[in-house]
């Protein structure tokens, strides 16, 4: 234990390098008509070492979670990972509040674009409640859906039990020839259904978290503004590695396999990374104040929002804070309720810088 947690600081301190880097690298600086400051070779350096720090950060914050099988601390089962994924689910509130539905509400009433539709209606906030309701049926559907298969397999699981026990409930079956008395043991389907819907809310949980990450990957690699790319690349570095930690929560309770735990782990931290590589490479015809730029980042933040902000009230925070765990342990409730003003106070100051 104590040389994993060793290894979690080394790694820690390697991603504070990192974003050390881009300070000590000079270079000239030319200024437009605008007198905004424009230096290609100095921000493609900053963009460089944003995609390294990103990535480790984003590898780590998403990994640390799941490291719960090796460390007793952060096991699921435990209280300080309440008091983390509290932290997290704040970071993710704030995201979807403060960072990318702003955002989404800037493109689309921009003065780029026309009046008639985009000034007549809040696309924005409309965008977002339509993501947040889909989130919902989405999340309903694919629940009742996997519980229900899961039903199926548990009482195949204890046909012919021949005992009736506390918790255990009669199940008549039919087979090809004739007919069969069985029982299921209602704790087996609640832990399984339980299970399948932390797979469920991991799963949607990444999907709106890599829109936006894809998004303002793209912005960061697009700015040839040094001024602009410097405070993005520490900003963006902490806001990847708490959204992580929220993710590598939700991975960890889901309790995939190895391989599936992986492939999460390895598509979150690539997204952003991905985005800024995207956006250097279409720089030369890539303008963020394009109409058909605006619309598509307006559209895509707003929906990104609507599922950040259902997800972090509904899957992560009402599901931990009315449980009979957390009301049942005051010093609990209030480190989490602690957790999650912190997590939400941290991310919302990012929004100075990012």
């Amino acid at each position: 234990m104590k040389k994993t947690i060793q290894k979690c600081w080394v790694v820690l301190v390697g991603v504070l390098l990192l974003l050390l880097v881009p300070s000590f690298v000079a270079a000239e600086c030319e200024k437009d008509d605008d007198g905004a400051v424009h230096n290609k070779k100095l921000a493609l350096k900053y963009k460089l070492g944003a995609i390294a720090s990103i990535l480790v950060a984003s590898a780590i914050g998403v990994l640390l979670p799941v490291l719960g099988k090796k460390i007793s601390a952060l096991s699921p089962e435990g209280s300080f990972f309440f008091m983390i994924k509290a932290f997290a689910a704040g970071v993710i509130l704030a995201t979807g509040f403060i960072h990318v539905l702003p955002d989404a509400f800037e493109s689309l009433t921009s003065e780029a674009l026309a009046c008639h539709p985009w000034g007549d209606f809040p696309f924005g906030g409309f965008v977002a409640m339509v993501a947040a309701i889909g989130t919902l049926m989405v999340d309903s559907f694919a629940t009742s859906y996997f519980s229900g298969r899961a039903g199926e397999k548990v009482t195949a699981g204890h046909e012919g039990d021949a005992e009736v026990g506390p918790g255990v409930v009669p199940v008549h079956t039919h087979a090809t020839h004739g007919h069969a008395h069985g029982h299921v043991n209602v704790t087996d389907m609640d832990s399984s259904s339980q299970l399948l819907r932390h797979r469920v809310i991991s799963q949607v949980l990444e999907l709106g978290i890599i829109v936006h990450s894809v998004i303002i990957g793209i912005a960061l690699g697009a700015s040839d503004t040094p001024k602009t790319v410097k405070p993005l690349v520490a900003a963006l570095t902490f806001h990847q590695f708490f959204e992580g930690m929220g993710l590598g929560g939700c991975i960890a309770q889901a309790k995939f396999k190895s391989q599936a735990v992986a492939i999460m782990a390895l598509f979150f931290s690539l997204t952003t990374p991905i985005g800024i590589v995207i956006g250097i490479g279409i720089t030369n015809v890539y303008d963020e104040d394009s109409p058909k730029a605006l619309i598509i980042q307006g559209i895509f933040n707003s929906a990104s929002a609507g599922i950040l902000i259902y997800m972090a009230l509904v899957d992560l925070l009402a599901a931990d804070f009315m449980s009979p765990k957390m009301h049942k342990n005051p010093k609990l409730q209030f480190g989490a309720n602690a957790s999650l003003l912190l997590g939400a106070g941290l991310m919302s100051m990012l929004a100075k810088w990012a």
